[in-house]
């Protein structure tokens, strides 16, 4: 069973996905003012007992989709995460040691099927399909072999970037990543069952039905187990916390010339046994 957040009548709610809508289980768990707190409670079991045998309650179109964790206190994304990708920087130099990583916020993101917002300052809003992870478990130093064990749910994350912001300074992309809405992750959540669903996992992305990007999660540089122990070395992962686990080559950026989002434009990131993360593109 899937699990999201979504806004109906100016109220938040989370829920269980269903064919035809929503099904909202927050009203019957007061004790869990958001998905944040299912995911720390370990609650995805009670809901799908709760969903059981119910109707849909919010039928499509009657519901905004929301980011499926909305009150993270850490989005922490990892860059340059595929062969291809550091191939990209033809700068002759193998694949550094240790990760490249950095923050995002939560206001940067909407749901699936709500559009990217391209800003006035500058066109150049790009495309990132990628898997996020959200843990559950939380703690610090968490060794490599245990690392998957912290894991609550998987979802999509398309991590939009305005490209020439991400070079404004030496040393950070801070600026380029954080811009309101330019991001989306979604549908919904998950839940994180077995290694498999992560460590062999295809994932791709696609502008108006063209594949941009595609790879597989076997080839990450860092994979995801690597990723939770590395992280986890200098900061407490906390419930609810999200990694966004890496980009596959093929970005609009590194076309000739580079091709950038445009109003109209329908993006798709999809991964199997997730499913399908779908926004389109706005002018702010």
């Amino acid at each position: 069973m899937r699990f999201a957040t979504f806004t109906a009548g100016g109220v938040q709610y989370y829920g269980a996905v269903a064919q035809t809508g929503m099904i909202a289980l927050s009203p019957e768990f007061p004790q869990w003012k958001t998905m944040r707190d299912v995911v720390e409670a370990g609650g995805f079991k009670r809901l799908e007992d709760a969903a059981n045998g119910r109707d849909v309650t919010h039928p499509l179109g009657s519901f905004v989709w929301d980011i499926p964790v909305p009150n993270p206190e850490k989005i922490i994304c990892v860059g340059v995460n595929f062969p291809d990708r550091n191939a990209e920087y033809k700068d002759g130099k193998d694949a550094p040691p240790n990760m490249s990583l950095f923050i995002r916020f939560p206001r940067s993101f909407v749901g699936h099927e709500v559009p990217l917002t391209r800003p006035p300052e500058t066109p150049q809003l790009d495309y990132e399909g990628e898997i996020a992870i959200v843990i559950g478990k939380g703690g610090r130093r968490i060794s490599q072999a245990q690392a998957l064990d912290h894991i609550a749910a998987l979802t999509l994350c398309n991590e939009g970037t305005l490209r020439d912001w991400v070079r404004h300074a030496k040393f950070n992309v801070t600026q380029g990543k954080n811009w309101d809405g330019s991001g989306a992750m979604g549908p919904w959540l998950v839940p994180f069952e077995r290694p498999e669903q992560i460590t062999g996992t295809d994932l791709e992305a696609r502008v108006n039905g063209d594949v941009r990007q595609k790879d597989n999660t076997a080839r990450m540089l860092f994979p995801v187990a690597r990723q939770i122990a590395y992280i986890s070395t200098f900061t407490t992962l906390v419930p609810g916390d999200i990694i966004v686990t890496g980009t596959p080559t093929g970005a609009g950026a590194r076309f000739d010339p580079p091709i950038w989002l445009q109003p109209g434009d329908v993006i798709e990131v999809e991964a199997a046994g997730i499913g399908v993360l779908r926004n389109g593109v706005v002018d702010e």
